[in-house]
């Protein structure tokens, strides 16, 4: 009984006449021949074209094959990219990008909104302005529970207004 592989391209058969069909595909028109020898008769036959000059270019023949189609795709391929930066020109291109904003740091408690959300916007533009800048976003916050003193009394069971969460901007994105 012959075990036979489900992958046709792993067959020896189909990897034997795969390689055949190539090498018959490469070979192309053939091998030239060369003409026989003459016995000392020599014809008189049509006379061979001059060479073409050299200012026109030779006629290219046109092969309608897969190479010679990706070929021309490859010789359009640099019209359809854009053009590649110099690293220089990226760099400036990063930079201009990144002058009108500077990170700062620091720490400034986010006042309470109407909602009893933090406010950070408000804390991260007072950031920013104590830097020198006009305005900023909060990149980064932390947030503290503070409880008074009397959630340090043993034996005193805690109430739900003796502590409260602080929240803080610590860095932020500043804009002039």
């Amino acid at each position: 009984m012959m075990v036979r592989s489900g992958n046709p391209a792993v067959r020896p058969g189909t990897l034997i006449s795969v390689v055949v069909l190539l090498l018959l595909c490469a070979g192309g028109a053939g091998w030239p021949q060369s003409a026989p020898p003459a016995l000392g008769v020599q014809e008189q036959g049509p006379q061979a074209a001059p060479p073409p000059t050299p200012s026109a270019p030779p006629a290219r023949e046109d092969n309608p094959g897969l190479i010679n189609e990706m070929g021309k795709l490859f010789d359009k391929l640099p019209s359809i990219l854009p053009p590649i930066k110099s690293p220089s020109e990226a760099m400036n291109d990063l930079s201009r990008l990144a002058k009108p904003s500077s990170m700062v740091s620091g720490r400034i408690a986010c006042p309470v909104s109407s909602n009893g959300a933090p406010d950070c916007k408000q804390a991260a533009d007072q950031l920013c302005q104590s830097k020198g800048y006009k305005e900023g976003k909060s990149l980064n916050a932390d947030s503290a529970e503070k409880c008074s003193a009397k959630v340090l009394i043993p034996g005193r069971q805690r109430k739900p207004d003796d502590c409260r969460t602080d929240t803080f901007v610590t860095s932020a994105l500043c804009q002039n």
